[in-house]
């Protein structure tokens, strides 16, 4: 794979390398302070974000809600649920007894990373260009911003885990 596709793809890798990383170096309940978002709440929110921006980019259910990830995580299957704009009891069930373990999260990266692989395999060279809507998000904007906003998004959080988790 060349051009922008792959580039994207070694992007997407590499995201998904770190948060392994991370994600096998436990400390999955730490918090920067009580009503902050947790080690695993973020890299449930990473996965939540590209699975949403590449599922609406393909045109495909969510992995989420398709594969029955929300119902393994013990929330609702909603296709809006990213984690955007929750609040602190929202994020408190990726706490203790409540928090989903590594198994489950480095399983729906997996799946998640599985699904962007196999879009950008499938994207045409000038499927930046088009405009891809967002039916959670009533939006609609190109591909290139979507995919552009994704990484961004992720890079962000990736450096805040590494941040809470002493990386």
């Amino acid at each position: 794979m060349s051009g922008w596709q792959g580039l994207a793809l070694l992007m997407f890798q590499r995201v998904r390398e770190e948060l392994a990383g991370m994600v096998a170096a436990g400390a999955l309940d730490r918090t920067p302070e009580p009503d902050a978002n947790s080690a695993a709440w973020l890299v449930w929110h990473i996965a939540r974000g590209q699975d949403r921006n590449l599922s609406e980019v393909a045109g495909l259910p969510q992995v989420y809600v398709e594969q029955g990830w929300a119902a393994r995580f013990g929330r609702p299957a909603d296709p809006s649920d990213t984690g955007y704009g929750h609040t602190p009891a929202q994020a408190a069930a990726f706490r203790g007894a409540a928090a989903p373990g590594a198994a489950e999260l480095l399983g729906y990266l997996d799946a998640v990373h599985d699904r962007v692989e196999r879009y950008l395999a499938a994207a045409p060279d000038g499927d930046l260009a088009r405009t891809a809507p967002s039916p959670t998000l009533g939006t609609a904007d190109p591909v290139e911003a979507r995919l552009a906003g994704q990484l961004s998004d992720s890079l962000a959080h990736l450096g805040q885990l590494g941040l809470l988790l002493g990386r």
